[in-house]
């Protein structure tokens, strides 16, 4: 069964958050664009009174009197035109430029505070929403936004200003042509309710299901290699061609039912307007054309130029409300697609409450003391509001984990008392099949999540109370999965750390053992890397991500799997650089193979999220447990 996508009356509260932050950013603009509406929009209705001014005063009595008589008046006439047509085109083109503008800058304005405030967005919310399903926040949601903000909404009002206006000349001209034109409301009110209804509704299931089908098209564009090795390419196409159904079927029933809008409209108007002129006729007939708001007309009692003038208010009405029915879908989508950003925006950013900073440091008369110049040795700055004072406790790298607690979510907790103690310079390894735990510990040194229960120390300092920033300055981490950026090489290692030079930089690379190949490249350290790298192996990626961790030169390093897309060739190469890096440095390693965690000062077996083993190589085989089991043979890790 489809989910039913409407928009809710709650949704709706997201339009004026949208209108305000325009006033709020563009207030002049914005009071000259309604100011120069309601000039054009008043001057467009002003056609009707010269239409009857002109047969009532000019042609009339030009006809009975002669042309000599209304020469002023003709020339009067003509200077009251080409004031209200001139300051109605300027008006026009003023509000349609600075809507066109304003709008423009709008979208700029708020791609920005999107980007912006998604950079502190937690992991968790990335986790929870698709890559693809926020790319469309980017592009189809924020267009819906822009173009209701540069026409949708200054059409509308644009047309409920000449409506109420119609409708005060209407009234003051003859009550019953005026109830004539409340039967065409009336008919038009029940097609915008059955018809317009409808299409809005299609519009927005089309704006949702395209996020799902730009969400489909990056999943297999980024596991395309995978698709090929499986063929299931016609699967692949199947699923598309059943989503991509589902837009076009949407889709055409939204311009269906939006298209069918226009020609009903029109016809409602049209019969409208021969309504008006067979009633106008007769109250001329039968002298009763004076039954108006104000009383006996000014203009005559049986005033053709009355009767003339209505026809064309009857014309300028029933188009102003076709106007409203048709930007009401878009209005619509602006809405929806207001509703998804805001949606974002309004998700909460990563909480920081710590206070313990990182500084440059070192030592007078053996005291620990904050310093201006890059000194290469770092301490954890501590404010005590108890008694306004600073302690400086240096950078060590001690990482202590005591009975952890941690679940994604608080009904389903995925590990239970977790004990660890990195000394510094101590090298642990995680072990355990997948989904035991070992990448969620990691995640919780550097504070992608937070813990459920227990306590997780850092140099003794309570990992809460250190500035998140300043916390994952001292983590290097080499994820197993490596994302390399648009630029050249030498660009994507300093990434690590963006003030470093470019001796910097290769002397990194060597340290990784990445300078070989990299010297081999068109370029070499200048070679200019896309699509994430897709010019290199998965091998070279690996150790140019391991050389942007080196040249950060941080006390605890994080290795998630950092070989396990490298050849045993190049893993003894990368070994080699890894044993060099390590030294000094407390050092998080979660690996498959077994054989690069020997000389590790612990390993941590874990199992279904609890610790079951813990010790070194050596008695951990004495041991003969899970790991001798593992390391053996005897069983293999899933």
């Amino acid at each position: 069964m489809k989910k039913k996508i409407s928009i809710k009356k709650e949704d709706l509260k997201v339009l004026p958050r949208v209108l305000k932050y325009l006033f709020k950013s563009y207030t002049w603009q914005m009071i000259l664009i309604f100011i120069t509406l309601i000039i054009s929009s008043v001057g467009q209705c002003m056609m009707p009174i010269i239409m009857r001014t002109l047969i009532d005063k000019i042609i009339y009595p030009g006809i009975s009197s002669g042309l000599n008589a209304v020469q002023g008046e003709i020339v009067n006439f003509l200077i009251f035109i080409c004031s209200i047509f001139g300051l109605g085109v300027l008006s026009s083109y003023v509000w349609a430029t600075l809507c066109g503008v304003t709008a423009q800058k709008f979208i700029d304005l708020m791609r920005k505070d999107v980007f912006n405030h998604m950079q502190q967005l937690p992991i968790k919310y990335f986790d929870t929403h698709t890559h693809g399903d926020i790319m469309s926040i980017y592009t189809n949601d924020i267009d819906a936004m822009h173009q209701m903000i540069a026409s949708s909404i200054p059409q509308i009002f644009n047309s409920l200003i000449i409506v109420v206006t119609l409708i005060t000349i209407m009234m003051t001209y003859s009550l019953w042509l005026f109830m004539v034109e409340l039967f065409g409301v009336a008919l038009m009110f029940i097609v915008v309710k059955t018809v317009g209804v409808k299409s809005t509704k299609y519009f927005i299931k089309q704006q949702a299901v395209i996020g799902s089908l730009e969400g489909y098209v990056e999943e297999i564009m980024n596991g395309q290699k995978v698709v090929k090795v499986f063929n299931r390419e016609d699967k692949v196409e199947e699923k598309f061609d059943k989503i991509n159904n589902e837009v076009c079927l949407d889709s055409t029933k939204a311009h269906s039912y939006g298209n069918m809008m226009m020609p009903i409209m029109g016809n409602i108007g049209n019969l409208l307007y021969v309504l008006v002129a067979f009633v106008g006729g007769i109250l001329v007939l039968t002298n009763s054309m004076n039954v108006s708001l104000t009383g006996v007309s000014n203009f005559g009692v049986e005033s053709i130029g009355l009767v003339v003038s209505f026809l064309s208010m009857s014309r300028g009405f029933s188009n102003a409300i076709g106007q409203t029915s048709q930007e009401v879908n878009a209005v619509a989508l602006g809405i929806a697609g207001a509703k998804r950003v805001y949606d974002l925006l309004d998700a909460p950013i990563e909480y920081d409450e710590g206070y313990v900073t990182l500084v440059n440091c070192e030592e007078k008369d053996g005291e620990i003391v904050e310093s201006d110049k890059h000194t290469g040795s770092w301490a954890w700055k501590h404010p005590h509001k108890d008694t306004n004072t600073v302690t400086y406790q240096k950078l060590e790298g001690k990482i202590e984990l005591h009975d952890v607690d941690f679940g994604y979510t608080e009904d389903k907790i995925v590990l239970h008392d977790i004990d660890i103690t990195a000394n510094p310079g101590e090298k642990i390894a995680f072990v355990g099949s997948t989904g035991a735990g070992k990448t969620t510990i990691t995640n919780l040194i550097n504070r992608f999540y937070d813990i459920a229960d227990g306590k997780v120390r850092y140099d003794d300092i309570n990992i809460n109370k250190i500035n998140k920033a300043d916390l994952r300055k001292t983590l290097g981490v080499v994820l197993q999965d490596v994302y390399l950026f648009t630029g050249t090489v030498i660009d994507n290692i300093r990434y690590g750390r963006l003030d470093a030079t470019d001796e910097e930089c290769i002397k990194a690379a060597k340290l990784a053992n990445a300078d070989g190949f990299i010297e081999r490249l068109p370029d070499g350290y200048n070679t200019v890397l896309t699509n994430a790298g897709d010019n290199l192996s998965q091998g070279q990626k690996q150790l140019i991500s391991i050389a942007r961790a080196a040249v950060a030169d941080p006390p605890v390093m994080i290795l998630d799997e950092a070989t396990s897309s490298i050849d045993t060739r190049t893993e003894v190469l990368v070994q080699r650089g890894m044993d060099s890096l390590m030294k000094g440095r407390t050092v998080f390693v979660i690996a498959h193979r077994l054989s690069t965690i020997r000389n590790s000062d612990k390993i941590i077996v874990l199992e279904h999220g609890r610790i079951i083993e813990q010790g070194n190589h050596d008695s951990l085989i004495e041991k003969k447990g899970k790991y001798y089991e593992l390391y053996t043979g005897k069983i293999e890790m899933d």
